[in-house]
């Protein structure tokens, strides 16, 4: 035999070998989309494994979109899956939005799957709306928003966000953290505009209402459909019987010990006059003592003048002697000292 038909059977047993092994490992998949209407040629199939793309994953996809009605080619699956997209995630949500009647492009739900969110769930929040705590359970130890009102009194509150998703600005919009802690700064807000806790008490859907009309869903990705006070109580009487009657019992025992405190305050100001006082009656006494030492050497200067004469002197202490028993008869002795005059 020739050495060139010898070549030339080796070269077309071995094509023959490679397409068989290629017809092996792609028959089942290829049989599959053929089967299915949603068909993919073999050098597809080859290409797609030489692009390191899974052909099942790519075939499962677009199975999946044919048989929803809906049209979408193998290649942006494929484009989709090199992004480092989830390709079914995608593709079921297309599926779910097309049954909902929700105007969803293939190129707006990749963008929303390639953004990090997941775009399923983000069509069936669009469909379903879902409730959300506010404030976070896992993140706050009490699970609980502290708020206090004009009165100064504390209230503990929380809040149940109903949230539907808008496709439209899942992209670049604010997640649920975005929406729990501007819904928590509202209600925070709100309690402490309110003149009293009791008001609050009485009317919490005022509360829920003035923080829903304040917009808060503003470049979110979602739409606060309400919100609900779920619970309020005040802070540390969960377990009173009567809120009230307590509130106004430590209320009027703070006000006792301030007026307490005042007329304490009172007192030791009393007290103080008084000594101030006796301290200036002390003073002026003094004075008085000091004058009346003045008066002997005042005598005494004027008849070494002869201002006054010897017997003016005598004249003057028999008109203290008589003063001073006329006082004693009186019942007045000891008021005056000999000599003070």
């Amino acid at each position: 035999m020739p050495p060139l038909l010898v070549v030339g059977l080796v070269v077309f047993g071995i094509v023959v070998l490679v397409f068989a092994g290629l017809f092996l490992k792609f028959i089942g998949v290829w049989v599959r989309a053929l089967m299915s209407g949603a068909k993919i040629s073999l050098w597809a199939l080859v290409g797609m494994t030489l692009r390191r793309v899974p052909p099942s994953l790519i075939v499962d996809a677009r199975i999946r979109v044919v048989k929803a009605g809906l049209m979408l080619d193998s290649d942006s699956l494929e484009a989709h899956y090199l992004a480092g997209g989830d390709v079914i995630n995608v593709v079921n949500a297309l599926i779910a939005a097309d049954k909902a009647g929700i105007d969803l492009s293939f190129q707006r739900a990749a963008a929303i799957n390639l953004a990090g969110r997941d775009v399923l769930d983000a069509v069936q929040t669009s469909v379903n709306p879902k409730v959300i705590d506010c404030p976070d359970s896992k993140k706050t130890p009490l699970g609980m928003l502290d708020a206090v009102a004009k009165d100064g009194i504390r209230l503990l509150v929380k809040a149940r966000v109903t949230v539907r998703a808008n496709l439209a600005r899942l992209v670049g919009g604010a997640g649920e953290e975005t929406i729990i802690a501007r819904v928590g700064q509202g209600i925070v807000s709100a309690i402490g505009s309110s003149p009293s806790y009791k008001h609050v008490l009485e009317n919490p859907d005022q509360i829920s209402r003035k923080v829903l009309e304040s917009g808060l869903d503003a470049q979110t990705g979602f739409e606060i459909v309400s919100i609900d006070i779920a619970d309020i109580s005040v802070a540390g009487t969960q377990e009173a019987a009567n809120v009230g009657a307590m509130l106004e019992t430590e209320r009027a025992e703070a006000d006792k010990k301030l007026r307490q405190a005042e007329a304490e305050g009172r007192r030791a100001m009393a007290v103080a006059f008084e000594q101030e006082m006796r301290a200036k009656v002390q003073e002026m006494q003094a004075k008085v003592v000091e004058a009346q030492a003045e008066v002997p050497r005042a005598i005494s200067e004027a008849l070494r003048e002869g201002n006054i004469g010897i017997m003016d002197l005598y004249r003057m202490q028999n008109i203290e002697a008589d003063t001073r028993m006329r006082k004693s008869i009186a019942g007045e002795e000891g008021d005056d000292k000999p000599g003070t005059h």
